[in-house]
C-alpha cells in the first residue's frame, strides 16, 4: 500500500515543480477569464443592423451635437467602437455588401451587380428553415434590393430574405429615412423577424446634392431615428430583451481639402474609412469604449457568432471585446 509520503512524491512527480504548476494554472486561469462565450450563454434571438449611409465622423462622433441620442443615453446602454473602419472600397453598395456578406468586394455601385456570394441572412435561413418573412433588407436606398442575392451559382435566387427598398422596390428611387423607419416598424410588428438590415439614406444623399445644410439635418433626423427604433424594439415583447442592435456607416466622406470635400466618397482617406459603430445586445457590456480598431466585415462575423452560425467565408473577426464575461 502506499503511504501518504509516496504519493505525495508521485503527485509533485507527475505534475512538475510548483512552478511549473504554477505557470500553467496561471495559464487554465487565463483561458477561462479572456475566452469568448459559448453559444449557450447567448440571449441574442433577433439581430437588426442599421446602416446610416456616409455621414462623416467629424460629423457624428467627432461633434457629437448633432447626435445626442446616440452618443448620450444609447451609448450608456452599449458599447461604441471609435476605431471602426471601412477599410477596403469606400461607396454604398461595396460597404453594404461588406456588412452582409462579410466579404469586402468591388461592386457596381448603381444596383446592376450581384454579391459574390451568398449573404448572413441567406445561410441563416438555410440553416434555420425560416421562411423569406423572418429576414429583411429595408432601405431607403431601392438598389441596395441587390444585398437578398447571390452571383453564386449554389445560391443564387435560394434563401433569400425579403426586401422593402426604395419607394417601391429596384427602379423606383429612394424614399425618406422617415418612411423606411415606419417600414420598418410595420414589418417588425407583422412578421416579427429574425434578422434586419436597415440602411438610412438621407446623409449620403444630401451630401452628394452639396446641401451642406440638409446633410447635417439628415445626420440629426437619423440619430432622432435611431432612438425611436431602440425605444420600438425595447417595448415590444417579441424584441425588448433579445434583441441585438449594431448601428454603423458603409463609409465616410472626402476630407475637408481632398477632391470635392464633403460632397463625395470613394477613396482611402480618413474621412472616407473612418466610420462607427454603436452596438447594443442583451449579450454586450454596458458603457464601454473599445479603441482597438474593427471593421466592417467584423459585424457579420460577430453577427453569425451570436446565432451559432457556421460563416467561414468572413473575412472579419469575432469582436470579442464586447461581450459579458
Amino acid at each position: 500500500m502506499n503511504s501518504p509520503a509516496n504519493f505525495e512524491w508521485w503527485h509533485r512527480r507527475a505534475l512538475g515543480p510548483w512552478w511549473l504548476q504554477y505557470v500553467l494554472g496561471f495559464w487554465l486561469v487565463g483561458l477561462t477569464s479572456f475566452a469568448p462565450p459559448t453559444k449557450k450563454s447567448f440571449r441574442t434571438k433577433n439581430i437588426i443592423i442599421v446602416v446610416i449611409d456616409g455621414p462623416r465622423y467629424s460629423e457624428t462622433w467627432g461633434s457629437p451635437s448633432l447626435i445626442p441620442n446616440m452618443a448620450t443615453t444609447l451609448k450608456s446602454k452599449g458599447v461604441f467602437f471609435s476605431s471602426f473602419y471601412n477599410n477596403a472600397y469606400t461607396y454604398t453598395n461595396s460597404g453594404h455588401v461588406a456588412l452582409t456578406t462579410g466579404i469586402n468586394q468591388p461592386i457596381d455601385n448603381f444596383g446592376q451587380e450581384l454579391p459574390q456570394q451568398p449573404s448572413l441572412f441567406q445561410r441563416w435561413r438555410k440553416a434555420t428553415g425560416q421562411p423569406a418573412t423572418a429576414a429583411w433588407i429595408v432601405a431607403s436606398k431601392d438598389k441596395l434590393h441587390i444585398l437578398a442575392n447571390t452571383l453564386n451559382p449554389e445560391w443564387h435566387d435560394q434563401y433569400q430574405p425579403s426586401t422593402d427598398c426604395g419607394v417601391n422596390g429596384p427602379g423606383t428611387g429612394y424614399r425618406a429615412d422617415s418612411l423606411t423607419l415606419e417600414a420598418a416598424k410595420r414589418i417588425l410588428t407583422q412578421h416579427q423577424p429574425h434578422l434586419m438590415l436597415i440602411n438610412f439614406m438621407e446623409p449620403d444623399g444630401f451630401a452628394h446634392a452639396a446641401n451642406w445644410p440638409f446633410y447635417l439635418r439628415g445626420i440629426a433626423r437619423d440619430d432622432r431615428y435611431v432612438r425611436q427604433l431602440y425605444d420600438f424594439l425595447s417595448k415590444n415583447k417579441a424584441y425588448r430583451k433579445n434583441t441585438t442592435l449594431f448601428i454603423t456607416n458603409d463609409h465616410g466622406r472626402h476630407l475637408d481639402g481632398i477632391s470635392t470635400g464633403y460632397v463625395d466618397h470613394g477613396d482611402d482617406c480618413e474621412g472616407c474609412r473612418h466610420v462607427s459603430l454603436l452596438a447594443l445586445g442583451p449579450d454586450f457590456k454596458k458603457g464601454r469604449t473599445v479603441t482597438d480598431t474593427h471593421t466592417l466585415v467584423d459585424v457579420p462575423a460577430t453577427a453569425a457568432f451570436l446565432l451559432g452560425l457556421p460563416f467561414d467565408q468572413a473575412q472579419g473577426k469575432v469582436m470579442t471585446t464586447l461581450f459579458k464575461r
